[in-house]
């Protein structure tokens, strides 16, 4: 049986405090091995002092954009940047948050997930040998809405490799390969919320997913560019490719 819940009484964080401290002094009952503890990475980025002065919080997001995959002006001239960002994560905005943060102030995501993912990991398993995974709220290609995804990872499988099976019906699986620290980080913000300050859930129920701290992280997710076949969004694409043909006929 598969059980989730979020944990409540856990304070405003800021720069330097001790986040295994937290979520240890937050708990009900004891972790228990194989248990997945999912942090959202707002926390993490205040806890490393990721908060950044920028009266303005487009300026926050050039600097940290990488790519620009697409951008879009609303009807009331708001513009929406969809990024690549310093970890390879493509999303809106490079992941810069200005919601409750101070005045004048925008929080950027943690410079390396993967890495405070372990040492969250590190510390929990002083009591119980525990997974760890840090998320961030993002859009979908062809799909409404948001969900949390996995941005950083640690002691947990993030994929269950279902390739090389077969079905019910015994037909062999060739690609099927679910990413599982996304569907736990989705089904964590079902108890998370976005504005109950419940920043930490804990999953019970897939300690088989649970392994060493060596395992791949978050990172993994990410898809090597050579396949990504929606590199660009279709508006510049096609300027590009336009501007291309127009280069080769002159």
């Amino acid at each position: 049986m598969l059980q989730v819940w979020a944990l409540d009484g856990i304070r405003e964080i800021t720069p330097g405090d001790d986040l295994v401290g937290v979520i240890l002094g937050a708990l009900a009952a004891p972790l228990q091995d194989g248990d997945i503890v999912v942090v959202t990475s707002k926390i993490v980025s205040k806890a490393e002092g990721r908060i950044i002065h920028a009266a303005d919080r487009e300026d926050a997001i050039t600097r940290e954009t990488v790519r620009l995959v697409a951008s879009r002006t609303s009807p009331t001239g708001h513009v929406t940047r969809i990024v690549e960002n310093p970890l390879g994560i493509v999303s809106a905005a490079a992941g810069v948050d200005a919601s409750n943060t101070p005045e004048g102030t925008v929080l950027l995501l943690p410079v390396d997930p993967d890495a405070s993912a372990r040492r969250l990991a590190e510390g929990l398993r002083t009591v119980a040998r525990v997974g760890v995974i840090i998320t961030d709220t993002l859009g979908r290609a062809w799909r409404e809405g948001q969900t949390d995804h996995a941005i950083g990872a640690a002691g947990i499988h993030v994929f269950e490799d279902l390739r090389g099976t077969t079905d019910a019906e015994g037909r062999p699986l060739v690609v099927t390969l679910p990413c599982v620290a996304d569907e736990i980080a989705a089904a964590t913000d079902l108890v998370k919320g976005k504005a109950s300050r419940r920043p930490v859930a804990v999953v019970r129920g897939r300690g088989d997913l649970v392994g060493g701290l060596d395992l791949p992280g978050a990172r993994s997710i990410v898809r090597d560019p050579a396949r990504d076949m929606f590199r660009q969004g279709a508006d510049e694409a096609y300027a590009d490719g336009f501007a291309a043909g127009h280069a080769a006929r002159d």
